[in-house]
């Protein structure tokens, strides 16, 4: 967010890095009564009573009156018994077919529970497909990636270095990046080409089928780390923007890219973990708004889509947590920032809106000064831009920034922060140390032009 000459006076050396989810009846049945073994599965019980056998009555010779009045008393015991048998058989007959009329009923209940339940699951199923069919904007993921390896291209750039040795040496930086219109413009992460664009050399553009294209850099931001390249080349296939404003935690996402630098044209699945993190790079030292994922993404990946189910592009991997034994961390810019950005910057050559201040800091100033000479920890300010807002604010040379606005600050890197946050045209306080004491000043920012 500072003006060039902030940057040219920075002396920090940087390198390529990576910011630091059956229905019942089908199921087998089990009896869970261990009182209940169901037929055909145990003994058969009886269905009825056996008396014993009675014992034979011993011989006695009767005679007269005796002996029939013993005969009439055991023929009505026969009957008798043979009336109880008839009885038993009979009532048995009628008990069985009480109980296989119960297990018919129960059985029939059972088959229409089962049919109620398949018909009603077939009918999910089907409304089901039905919506999914009627869907249009829902692509498969195998539709996306096809439609991805038409709009991803691998990014890659070859610096040359003087190593410790004082030999020349060389070394590639891979990244990833996409489509955005069908006369060559590309999107990318800033911090892809940074070695590049800081050393004035080529940035190679490879397309699915290894068509290989030279690109120039149109422009870049590096306080939100977006980038601009183009290649000349017609006809391409431009991806389909989605609107980052609308998504929701749960989302399901899929990156694109190049992960390690090797892996290309891979696909990762996952969905949104979070909105709104505030994530601060290695490169700028500024708090950019992204959004969390849990796809996997790599180095490599950076600069490349992430894609909604609809097959738009939503975010622009960015970032990983780099730690180790950390995973699913990734975090994207949202599109809508970033198409406001590289609108700017093909148009414009720059970002419009951003807060300008118009001076020059010293980064040589840290804590080893401040304690030395007994000052606070601050921005010291080298020179102030003739003409600029915090000449008109009243800033001076050698004033030393200690707060802007309601952010406190100890150095270069939190003044850019704080500067970050504002816009042209916005006016705050600002608290400087000048000569042993504090000074409040009220300053109106300009805007920056490159």
């Amino acid at each position: 967010m500072l003006d060039s000459e902030i940057e040219n006076n920075s002396s920090e050396q940087k390198s390529e890095s990576e910011y630091g989810y059956v229905g019942e009846f089908a199921k087998e049945s089990i009896y869970s009564d261990a009182h209940y073994t169901p037929a055909g599965e145990g003994p058969v019980p009886p269905r009825y009573y056996t008396p014993p056998e009675p014992k034979k009555a011993e011989k006695h010779e009767k005679s007269g009156k005796g002996g029939r009045i013993l005969g009439i008393i055991a023929l009505c015991l026969v009957c008798a018994l043979l009336g109880g048998l008839v009885g038993a058989s009979f009532m048995g007959r009628s008990l069985d077919g009480r109980i296989a009329a119960l297990e018919d009923a129960r059985t029939e209940q059972a088959l229409e529970r089962i049919t109620e339940a398949a018909a009603a699951g077939s009918a999910d199923s089907a409304q089901t497909a039905t919506a999914v069919k009627n869907d249009s904007a829902a692509l498969t993921a195998s539709a996306i990636y096809a439609q991805a390896c038409s709009q991803v291209v691998g990014v890659t750039t070859e610096v040359t270095y003087t190593n410790f040795f004082g030999m020349n040496s060389s070394s590639a930086v891979s990244g990833t990046g996409f489509i955005v219109s069908e006369d060559g413009y590309i999107l990318t992460n800033y911090h892809v080409i940074e070695l590049a664009a800081q050393n004035d050399k080529d940035v190679n553009v490879i397309l699915y089928d290894g068509t290989r294209y030279t690109a120039s850099i149109v422009g870049y931001e590096k306080y939100n780390d977006v980038a601009v390249l183009k290649i000349d080349a017609n006809g391409l296939k431009p991806v389909s923007f989605g609107n980052s404003d609308s998504l929701s935690v749960g989302d399901l996402v899929y990156a694109v890219g190049n992960p390690l630098g090797e892996l290309d044209f891979s696909m990762s699945t996952g969905h949104v973990s979070a909105l709104d993190r505030a994530i601060t790079s290695d490169e700028s030292g500024v708090a950019i708004n992204m959004f969390q994922i849990d796809a996997a993404v790599n180095s490599g990946n950076s600069g490349g889509p992430v894609y909604n189910a609809a097959g738009e592009v939503v975010g622009i991997v960015t970032a990983k947590y780099a730690s180790t034994g950390v995973e699913g961390l990734g975090f994207a810019i949202p599109i809508n920032d970033a198409v406001k950005i590289a609108s700017d910057l093909i148009t414009k050559g720059y970002v419009t809106g951003k807060a300008y201040m118009g001076v020059q800091i010293d980064q040589r100033y840290n804590s080893l000064y401040s304690q030395y000479y007994n000052m606070p920890l601050g921005a010291y300010v080298y020179s102030v831009e003739d003409g600029s807002c915090a000449e008109k604010a009243g800033l001076l040379a050698k004033d030393i920034i200690t707060r802007l606005g309601d952010q406190d600050i100890t150095g270069y890197t939190d003044l850019t922060s704080a500067l970050h946050g504002f816009s042209a045209g916005d006016t705050t306080s600002m608290t400087v140390y000048r000569g042993g004491e504090e000074v409040t000043l009220t300053i109106t920012f300009d805007e920056a032009k490159n």
